[in-house]
């Protein structure tokens, strides 16, 4: 069965069951992780392609999807500690992580603090290097997520342009209006506030900056791939601008984000 069921005896609300699926072959497996308030589906435009070439693990992250929903540990951190111990379950020595929003920065906290897991990165308009002004708000926002069940709905609208399919806000909405309250405040919490947040600059600047593997980083935003292009320590790294996309490029935009992702990992993998 695709479900894998954690144990972490040494820290409260470690335990956990994590739905997968596991598809493709190959040595260096693709780790897909989603985005804050959405599941391992929305990976399901890149699927078919990726598996083509690559063993390819997509997981829906604790609390979200099909996994279960542990009374804590929703921070981006504890996440990233899930996904060491369901590669350890899989055997897996190293993987390139592919993370859409909170996902790049679960991928980027499983680079910096377990480096040997990580060949290379694909953030996809990662939810790290925002204003310091995104910091300041998210407390409100935290709370507004607790006792209001539209507050979620109100974050996504940032997301999405005019051309954005219709199909894809739905899709997002049915799901954030299906997701248990204190999780998407919890995890949002951690994203934005704390003195171990990397959401926002310039808290991320020289965490991120311990990255040593390449990183490929995908953005709408020509202020934020300008910072982006700052931080990076490894020659191969590059990043992509397409301005006039919204928040979820990838799921717009699913041909081009795979012909420039598998012509980089071909690159950064020969």
């Amino acid at each position: 069965m695709p479900f894998a069921d954690l144990a972490d005896p040494g820290r409260p609300g470690g335990d956990v069951r994590l739905f997968y699926t596991d598809d493709g072959t190959g040595d260096l497996p693709l780790l897909l992780v989603h985005g804050w308030g959405s599941d391992s589906q929305e990976w399901a435009w890149h699927l078919p392609d990726l598996a083509a070439r690559h063993r390819v693990i997509s997981v829906d992250v604790r609390g979200h999807g099909n996994s279960s929903v542990p009374p804590s540990g929703f921070h981006p951190r504890d996440m990233a500690a899930d996904l060491v111990r369901l590669l350890d379950h899989l055997d897996i020595p190293q993987v390139i992580g592919v993370g859409h929003s909170m996902g790049g920065q679960i991928v980027s906290i499983l680079a910096v603090e377990h480096p040997d897991r990580v060949k290379a990165l694909v953030c996809v308009d990662p939810g790290y290097g925002h204003p310091p002004e995104i910091s300041a708000a998210a407390p409100a926002q935290v709370r507004a997520l607790r006792a209001d069940a539209g507050a979620a709905l109100r974050i996504d609208a940032w997301c999405y342009t005019p051309v954005t399919p219709p199909m894809i806000k739905v899709w997002h909405a049915r799901r954030l209006l299906a997701m248990p309250p204190h999780v998407l405040a919890e995890a949002f919490a951690g994203l934005f506030t704390g003195e171990d947040q990397i959401g926002s600059r310039p808290a991320c600047d020289d965490y991120l900056k311990r990255r040593e593997c390449p990183v490929l980083t995908f953005r709408f935003d020509p202020a934020l791939s300008a910072w982006d292009e700052s931080l990076s320590t490894h020659p191969a790294s590059t990043t992509v601008t397409w301005p006039g996309s919204g928040h979820r490029l990838h799921e717009e935009r699913p041909r081009e984000f795979l012909l420039v992702m598998n012509r980089w990992i071909k690159g950064v993998t020969q």
